[in-house]
This record gives C-alpha cells, sequence and structure tokens, in this order.
C-alpha cells in the first residue's frame, strides 16, 4: 500500500496566481503518483477577491483537491493549523500559494522523509530583486531572537517543510496553543530533523500579504512565545535607574549644603524623569504583551471556524 501524503497550501486573495501554484504543484505531485497516494488541501482565509471561486472550479475537476474555507481572517500560521487538523497523512508538505515556495523541491523533501527525517524544514535565501531593508530586517529578527531565546531557530527558516504523522499528531493533540510560532515550535518539539536550503522564485502576480505591520506583529508574538528575556531584562534596567537616581540623590543632598544658593537640579531632574518615564512605558509595553497572550489563551476561543468543506468526501 502506497504512503500517504498531504500538501498544505494556505490561501489569502491569490486570485492572480492560485491557478498557476495549482499546475505546478499538480505536474510535481502527478509525477509521485507511482510512490505516493496524495492530495492538495487548500486552506482559504476569508478572501476579498476570486480565489475561493476559482479553487472550488478546480476542485469540480480534480477530487485531489480539497478545500478548508475559513469564516473569517485567522491568519497564516492557524490556518496551517488548520490544514494539520484535517490531515491524516503519512507525510504532511506545508507551502504557501504563491510560487515563491517551489513545488519541484517536493521530491527532495521527500527523499529526506524517506530516509527517517520526521521534518525536514527548508531555510530561504532571497533573490537579489528583494529590497535591502527586508533582507536586513529579517536577518536582524532572526538574530534578536536566537539571542534571546534557548530554542534555536534558523536564520532563513521558511514555513515551507514536511513533517511526519507522528509530528503533525502532536499539533493535532498536544500543542493547541493560540499565540502560534510555527517555525519555533517546529524547532522546540524535536524530532530527527533535516535543513534544506532554497532559493524562492520570484511571484509571478499579485502582491505579499504581509504589510510591515502584520510582520512586527509576527515578529513579536515569535518574541514572546518564546523568551522570558524581555521580562527579565525589565528588572535589570530598574536596578541601573534605581542606582542611577541614588548616585544622583546623593550628589543633590550634597549639592544642597555646599551650595545653599544655588537653584541647581532642575535640569537633572527633567532628563531622570523623562529616562525613567520612557523606560517605565517601554516595559510597561513589554509587560503588555506576556499578558495580552495570557489573556488570548484564558478566553479560549476557537483558533479557527471552518465555514464550508470540499471534496472531504472523496476518499
Amino acid at each position: 500500500m502506497k504512503p500517504t501524503l498531504s500538501v498544505i497550501c494556505p490561501v489569502y486573495n491569490e486570485e492572480e496566481v492560485i491557478a498557476s501554484f495549482y499546475g505546478a504543484l499538480h505536474d510535481v505531485l502527478a509525477g509521485l503518483s507511482d510512490r505516493y497516494a496524495w492530495k492538495i488541501l487548500f486552506v482559504v482565509d476569508r478572501c476579498e477577491d476570486r480565489t475561493l471561486d476559482i479553487l472550488k472550479e478546480i476542485s469540480r475537476a480534480d477530487d485531489s483537491v480539497r478545500i478548508l474555507a475559513l469564516s473569517s481572517r485567522f491568519g497564516h500560521q492557524m490556518s496551517l493549523l488548520a490544514g494539520i487538523d484535517h490531515c491524516d497523512s503519512d507525510a504532511v508538505i506545508m507551502m504557501d500559494s504563491d510560487l515563491q515556495h517551489p513545488p519541484m523541491l517536493i521530491p527532495m523533501l521527500l527523499e529526506k522523509f524517506e530516509e527517517g527525517f520526521d521534518i525536514v524544514y527548508t531555510t530561504r535565501q532571497d533573490p537579489p530583486e528583494i529590497g535591502l531593508f527586508k533582507r536586513l530586517s529579517s536577518k536582524l529578527f532572526y538574530r534578536m531572537l536566537n539571542w534571546i531565546s534557548q530554542i534555536p531557530i534558523k536564520e532563513g527558516a521558511a514555513d515551507f517543510r514536511l513533517v511526519s504523522r507522528r509530528v503533525s499528531e502532536v499539533f493535532q493533540k498536544q500543542i493547541r496553543e493560540r499565540s502560534l510560532f510555527l517555525r519555533g515550535l517546529f524547532s522546540w518539539i524535536g524530532f530527527r530533523s533535516v535543513e534544506i536550503p532554497f532559493r524562492a522564485g520570484a511571484r509571478p502576480a499579485g502582491s505579499s500579504k504581509y504589510s510591515f505591520g502584520r510582520m512586527v506583529r509576527f515578529g513579536t508574538q515569535g518574541i514572546v512565545a518564546f523568551s522570558k528575556k524581555p521580562l527579565q531584562a525589565a528588572v535589570l534596567v530598574g536596578f541601573i535607574f534605581a542606582a542611577i537616581g541614588l548616585v544622583n540623590a546623593l550628589i543633590t543632598f550634597i549639592q544642597f549644603f555646599v551650595h545653599r544658593s544655588l537653584p541647581s537640579g532642575w535640569t537633572t531632574l527633567t532628563i531622570l524623569i523623562s529616562i525613567f518615564s520612557g523606560v517605565q512605558l517601554i516595559f510597561l509595553g513589554v509587560i503588555g504583551e506576556y499578558i495580552g497572550a495570557i489573556f488570548d489563551e484564558v478566553k479560549g476561543r476557537p483558533h479557527y471556524i471552518v465555514e464550508e468543506k470540499f471534496n472531504f468526501d472523496h476518499e
């Protein structure tokens, strides 16, 4: 009996490229039909364009294509989790639907899986046309995350990976946190893993759905999920500024007796109040991020809500 393979593809507003992506992915998977019983699972965040309609047309013509349509925009990470929850295959591949994760790499992922690796992850090497700001900000993020986190995450790690059934079952049954940072979680759970570098393909149409604001929120989520060092830094910085304040208090006390007529201290006082206030606000924000993550867990809302399913009756 052939081993089973599912390819999870999160989708949001990709009407310009989704048909081309499906064609390229299908061609690669068709070449594996003698070795694997495969299916494609598109997880569609609620779109504002015709992406879902195009995928419905594709699924009518191809029984191997399944669609999970979510009721709202729950985000890329939750879309991947929804896909994992609806897979029971021996191997699960996750990849984006914009052709920047090349389908031609899938046979290589499967070769490593057949060698016994439970996680085959990829690291992205950006093409020259990627802007300098994006390259530098990405490097800075991973270096900062690895500096403050006890879980090493490979620089350039992408959400293009293969996992075995037992890894996907860990997420289905045990890891159910709501502040998902999958790149870190797949590193945290362990198992036998291997890296495959790849050159990101050029997007043939459409534009990236990760705005600068979303990238910042994603990065903050990763830091909060995998490090308590910002909270520890708040304590350290508090002690440092408390010491500075004590020294300044002693200097001011001595000046009061040595220079009784000297109306000094206003400049120092203003500077210290400004610095202390700024530092306090920064770390109140840091603490607020952690409290917000706790609040999300305590509320216990569902990770995602499925509005429609297509082709799940074809086994």
